[in-house]
């Protein structure tokens, strides 16, 4: 188990490279991979209500995912994906695990913080040099 004890499962997007999702084993929390869940070329609206569909949080590494979530806060309520969790990984794949593990403790806290009232959801960007969340 991680350090303060939370858990999540996430829903690795068709790019994500397997690496991060070892990271999420190593730390207690459960991966579920695009190919185990779904085909190949699977629209993103589908990825994303899959998530939903596996109380999962979307890891994606592609920029269309943006465009399915929206911009954290302006998704019109009542959106089918007003309650999809996000982590979006902007940087290169080689990266991506790296940064992943560097980032854990931030994600394991926002996590957290999410779980604390059902309509929240949780949306972070993971880049080369920085780590951002809304709230």
């Amino acid at each position: 188990m991680n350090q303060i004890g939370v858990r999540f499962r996430a829903f690795l997007d068709a790019g994500v490279p397997d690496s991060v999702g070892r990271v999420l084993l190593e730390c207690g929390h459960e991966p579920i991979y695009h190919r185990d869940a779904l085909p190949d070329r699977t629209p993103d609206a589908v990825v994303a209500a899959t998530a939903l569909a596996n109380n999962a949080i979307l890891v994606a590494i592609d920029k269309d995912m943006k465009q399915i979530a929206q911009r954290y806060g302006m998704t019109p309520r009542n959106n089918r994906f007003d309650r999809l969790s996000l982590i979006r990984i902007c940087c290169d794949e080689v990266m991506a695990s790296k940064r992943v593990e560097h980032a854990m403790s931030f994600l394991e806290l926002e996590w957290a913080f999410r779980s604390e009232k059902a309509a929240r959801r949780m949306w972070i960007e993971i880049g080369p040099h920085y780590l951002k969340t809304n709230r």
